[in-house]
């Protein structure tokens, strides 16, 4: 008789659960642990959205909408984003958050043996999901600093090499890419003829000597490759700016071979984003959301300065998030180990990196207890 086990493909074994749901379902566990583990907003959903939500419901619109997405919420987004990259983006997609989009483009774009570029650290998904497709993770250093080092990212690219993953912000360090950057990779990628997948989720959070202004004179957005290289497929989403996290609405935008092909995709896995939650969406998209931008800058200085003072720390830029080293003699795995212990959550960087010598904070929760976990984060150093 075959166990249970045997069942299991080669696949399957080839990924790692996800360190931080690992933290997540022990916090379930904790009684009232101070956690600086998770990427969730602390404010809510908005009134308006939540109310459009319950509106489209009770007028029906719960069936499937096209693969697609709903008309008004893609012409909407088209629309914006057009203006706001300065040429048509062409068609755009609803997708499952923007996980789900990114699944899509790389299941879309990538052959067994095939490579995407990405800088360590990195958003923990991309490596896995590589791996589920057949691809291989080329991952360039980028410490000490995690700035985009171009000299280093020509050196990893071969014959292979398909895609170029940027992540601005970046989760989990909270670097954004200058101007100066964005045009260096894209310069790789033309010169090797490369695909930008920019992962771009929390573009509406950026805080400092980053931004360029586009549109109005109070418009300052974030400097997409998207502007100057056709060959970038944006993807974007509402979990972190309106804190939709479990919404699961994000979407993508680009090539339209590469969206015609993640839009077949998406016929045969997720079928369609949630179809009332896509009219809340369009909705969202009227709502200032200014006031909780302010507010991560100011937790973001918070976290800076108190953390400084005990740990080697590069300012974030972007996010809501801190990625301090360990101090030295110990691993930041086994710092973690401590600050749980000492009721504080905060997620070991090698989920996200191939060193062990980091952690990330994520920032996004009241001042009080950001405070009272930096303490103990502090004291824990001597």
């Amino acid at each position: 008789m075959r166990s249970a086990d045997s069942y299991i493909s080669a696949r399957a074994h080839a990924v790692d659960a996800s360190g931080i749901r690992k933290v997540f379902d022990l916090a379930a566990k904790m009684k009232d642990p101070i956690n600086l583990s998770i990427g969730l907003p602390d404010f809510d959903v908005p009134q308006q959205a939540k109310q459009a939500a319950i509106e489209a419901i009770n007028a029906g619109h719960n069936r499937y909408t096209q693969t697609q997405g709903i008309a008004p919420l893609r012409e909407r987004l088209r629309a914006d984003l057009s203006k706001e990259i300065g040429r048509d983006v062409g068609e755009v997609l609803i997708t499952s958050g923007v996980s789900g989009g990114l699944f899509l483009a790389i299941l879309a774009t990538i052959d067994p043996g095939d490579e995407a570029i990405f800088l360590d650290p990195y958003f923990v998904m991309y490596k896995h999901l590589l791996t589920m497709a057949g691809g291989r993770a080329n991952i360039v250093d980028s410490y000490p600093d995690f700035r985009f080092h171009a000299d280093r990212v020509r050196k990893a690219i071969t014959p292979r090499t398909k895609l170029l993953i940027l992540n601005s912000p970046s989760n989990p360090t909270g670097v954004v890419m200058t101007d100066d950057e964005v045009k260096s990779a894209i310069a790789i990628a033309k010169e090797h003829d490369l695909l930008i997948i920019s992962d771009e989720i929390y573009e509406p959070f950026l805080y400092s000597g980053v931004r360029s202004a586009v549109g109005s004179a109070s418009a300052d957005r974030l400097y997409s490759p998207a502007k100057l290289y056709d060959k970038t497929l944006i993807l974007r989403g509402f979990s972190k700016s309106h804190a939709m996290t479990g919404w699961r609405l994000g979407y993508a935008a680009g090539p339209d071979a590469i969206i015609a092909q993640m839009t077949k995709l998406q016929q045969y896995t997720f079928v369609c984003a949630p179809s009332a939650l896509q009219y809340a969406a369009l909705k969202a998209l009227d709502i200032p959301m200014q006031d909780h931008v302010a507010a991560y800058r100011r937790k973001r200085d918070i976290a800076f300065e108190t953390l400084s003072r005990k740990f080697e720390v590069v300012k974030p830029e972007g996010a809501f998030y801190i990625f301090p080293r360990a101090p030295s003699g110990i691993s930041a795995s086994a710092f973690v180990t401590k600050a749980i212990e000492n009721n504080v959550l905060i997620i070991p960087g090698n989920v996200f990196s191939e060193r062990d010598t980091h952690f990330r904070i994520s920032y996004a929760t009241t001042d009080e207890r950001l405070q009272k976990g930096f303490q103990i984060l502090c004291d824990l150093v001597g």
